[in-house]
């Protein structure tokens, strides 16, 4: 790693950190204030659920939509917190290195006898960094939110926010690793972007597939969100570990597998 370099980087990014973070801690608390509301009005939710169809229930993961728990898990976790986290990690992870590359400003930083390999591993980490931090935010706002605007019977344990916001930054982990594997490949910073992009959206609209329909549920096997489920995490019925592993794994793979790539590759410089 450059330390120079990443200092830089951060700086040049910490617009970026600061806005998507406190938008995501801002948008926990705004869900987080309006829970007592929908607490008063239990039974009529209850019975709003039951017409739901089932499967539409699972995709959203309106399950369990009344405790707080399922409510935060369902109205951000589930919907909002894959949306923010998306766009941050496949808009920084083309700033990084393709945008670098397509602007001619990759021939600069070579000139200065940073190697390829110092220049991705330096970029890898800025990203994860970033999403860190976003994370952290969205945490420490949620926990704050929590103590002060729920009472201690419906509040959501210390533990289980974190693991929902562990699953969560591994995700995207992922979906940053995989973002900055086609950075690494691509010269133009919009084919990057639009490739990065459409994986995602193609990984999320199969896990909503395979949610949706039990006759599409083996697609889930082949997107990391199957790995995510913050409202089965919230009700203490879905695995952790495993899970977070697999997608510590598939992250490492990828941010490995772009710097090697990246060091290998013909640039136009």
């Amino acid at each position: 790693m450059n330390i120079s370099l990443f200092n830089q980087m951060i700086k040049l990014n910490m617009k970026n950190f600061l806005s998507f973070g406190f938008g995501s801690a801002l948008y926990v608390v705004l869900m987080t204030s309006l829970y007592p509301m929908f607490a008063e009005n239990a039974e009529a939710i209850n019975e709003l659920i039951k017409i739901i169809p089932e499967t539409l229930k699972n995709a959203l993961g309106f399950d369990s939509l009344t405790s707080y728990g399922g409510f935060i898990s369902a109205e951000y976790f589930g919907l909002f917190f894959p949306i923010i986290l998306g766009v941050f990690s496949v808009m920084t992870a083309t700033q990084l290195l393709a945008h670098l590359v397509d602007k001619g400003s990759m021939a600069y930083l070579l000139s200065t006898k940073v190697s390829r390999t110092q220049i991705a591993f330096t970029q890898a980490l800025v990203l994860i960094s970033g999403l860190l931090f976003i994370v952290l935010l969205t945490f420490l706002g949620g926990i704050v939110a929590g103590e002060m605007l729920i009472d201690d019977q419906t509040s959501l344990e210390f533990n289980t926010f974190f693991h929902i916001c562990l699953v969560g930054f591994l995700l995207f982990f992922v979906v940053g690793g995989y973002s900055f594997l086609v950075s690494s490949l691509c010269n133009d910073e919009k084919k990057s972007l639009g490739i990065a992009a459409a994986l995602t959206f193609i990984f999320y609209g199969l896990d909503m597939a395979g949610k949706i329909s039990s006759d599409f549920e083996w697609l889930r096997n082949i997107t990391p969100f199957s790995l995510y489920n913050p409202s089965g995490i919230a009700s203490g019925d879905a695995e952790i570990f495993i899970p977070s592993f697999i997608l510590l794994g598939i992250g490492f793979f990828n941010y490995s597998a772009a710097v090697v790539v990246f060091k290998l590759r013909n640039l136009p410089l």
